[in-house]
């Protein structure tokens, strides 16, 4: 039996990886782009990239010679499908999702302009 879900639960745990997640909500994003708003190294985002991408939250495609970061939105489903057998948990709203990921980035950064879509 192979443990999919702990990656996922991991990779979510960290701030900056919801972040970058919150970011490809929107477009996918060369690597350098979605390293721009962290004051961190590009070697240290790239590992939060390989967590995201181990966990299959990511996949990564190099165009050229630019690596690009793809969100893979039903990667959620297994963690969804875990938690709703406790019957504690409504089904995950990717919305609702993506509003708190939004929200997340606001707090980490409360001087970057608010996401498209927002009043």
């Amino acid at each position: 039996m192979t443990d999919t879900l702990s990656p996922v639960f991991a990779a979510l745990a960290d701030p900056t990886r919801r972040a970058i997640l919150g970011m490809l909500l929107e477009d996918d994003m060369a690597v350098t782009d979605v390293a721009a708003p962290f004051q961190m190294s590009l070697a240290a985002i790239s590992k939060h990239l390989t967590v995201l991408t181990d966990a299959g939250l990511i996949s990564r495609e190099k165009r050229g010679r630019v690596i690009w970061c793809k969100l893979e939105p039903d990667a959620l489903r297994a963690a969804s499908v875990w938690m709703q057998g406790f019957g504690q948990f409504e089904p995950v709203d990717l919305d609702a999702f993506e509003r708190f990921l939004e929200g997340e980035l606001a707090e980490a950064d409360p001087e970057a302009p608010p996401p498209s879509g927002s009043a």
